[in-house]
């Protein structure tokens, strides 16, 4: 099922001691990533940033049951692998140099999308902070925007939950493996974000939530996204993090401001005033400085479903299809629920409708 390149792309994540920076450099010496196990230690240490004790390991490297057993589960569980050579690995994180090398990825929307902003902020949220996030969510939404968060509590989590209650394509990033969600009390709106976005991590299965993880999931927020939103924030955490990661990776920071004695806030005015961000009262001035215009596309969908009198099947599956690069057809059943049978029935009239096209590859997206 796996050739050998596929084993070792994720075989190469499990070498102690070889990062993301370090095995990019690894697999740019040797040629490729099967030729890093295959190359003599000897050659190995003449590497910039390797030394005996990495060429050792990458030498006796033999755990390669453990990779198989990613395998399996990436299989089992309909996981897409995007390794950082791929085509389809998100184009915006190509450019950022820590970059993760491979991406597990479970949902139905593209990492791509046209607009992507990240929504972050503090577990401790206030009321005005999740009113704020509602609000930013619904109007970014409208134009068009996939939303980016964290899936933990507080701002994250309203973000999230804003967007499944409104159809707006959501994606979370982990700190741990697709075989959890953390916290589990947000099990079921992750299930739900598999159908409207999709839950993405580094991490392989069996990783558990280490507090040293989240740091690292942080760059993934900021990489994926044209633009961080931190809503509400105090004054050390995760989001002003990833705010300092999306300043170094030149993404547009923006900040919503609060009163001056609001604790829980104090992250996003320093922001501001140390021109780390720039303030922001709506969405509209994300849309401004961005200079993103209105999109259409949901109107023009409510406008097909009118117009053709689509079925309750049809329409769930041409709202799966909203991204340009397409998706495959096993992915639409799995989010479904359907059979590849039905699926396929449905695709073909929504195909001799004109509202969808076929792709290689049994791809579809909308027309």
């Amino acid at each position: 099922m796996y050739d050998d390149a596929f084993l070792h792309r994720i075989a190469i994540t499990m070498i102690e001691g070889v990062g993301d920076v370090l095995a990019r450099q690894l697999i740019s010496y040797c040629g490729g990533v099967d030729a890093v196990f295959k190359e003599r230690k000897k050659a190995l240490i003449k590497i910039p940033g390797i030394g005996p004790k990495t060429a050792s390991a990458i030498s006796n490297f033999k755990d390669f049951k453990k990779a198989e057993k990613e395998l399996e589960f990436i299989h089992k569980h309909n996981i897409r692998v995007l390794f950082y050579t791929d085509a389809d690995y998100p184009n915006r994180m190509k450019n950022c140099h820590d970059a993760p090398l491979i991406l597990y990825f479970k949902g139905s929307e593209s990492l791509d999308a046209r607009r992507m902003v990240a929504v972050v902020g503090t577990r401790e949220a206030t009321d005005y902070g999740k009113d704020q996030t509602r609000q930013i969510c619904l109007e970014l939404g409208r134009a068009g925007a996939t939303i980016v968060s964290g899936l933990a509590y507080g701002i994250d989590i309203t973000a999230h939950r804003t967007c499944i209650e409104n159809g707006i394509p959501t994606i979370g990033v982990v700190a741990h493996g697709l075989d959890r969600i953390y916290p589990q009390q947000h099990t079921s709106t992750a299930r739900k974000m598999i159908n409207l976005g999709g839950i993405v991590t580094e991490n392989p299965s069996g990783t558990i939530p280490d507090r040293e993880n989240f740091p690292k999931r942080n760059r993934i927020i900021a990489g994926l996204c044209d633009a961080v939103i931190v809503t509400e924030a105090a004054k050390t955490g995760g989001a002003l993090i990833t705010a300092d990661i999306a300043n170094s990776y030149n993404r547009d920071v923006f900040a919503v401001p609060a009163k001056v004695i609001d604790l829980q806030s104090e992250g996003c005015n320093n922001l501001i005033k140390t021109h780390k961000a720039a303030l922001m009262q709506s969405a509209q001035d994300v849309l401004y400085i961005m200079d993103w215009k209105e999109d259409t596309s949901t109107k023009k969908q409510k406008q097909i479903e009118l117009f053709y009198d689509l079925s309750e099947d049809e329409k769930a599956c041409l709202s799966i299809l909203t991204n340009d690069t397409g998706v495959y057809v096993d992915e639409i059943a799995i989010s479904l629920s359907k059979t590849q049978s039905h699926t396929a029935a449905l695709l073909l009239n929504l195909e001799l409708k004109g509202i969808i096209q076929s792709l290689p590859g049994k791809k579809y997206r909308r027309a």
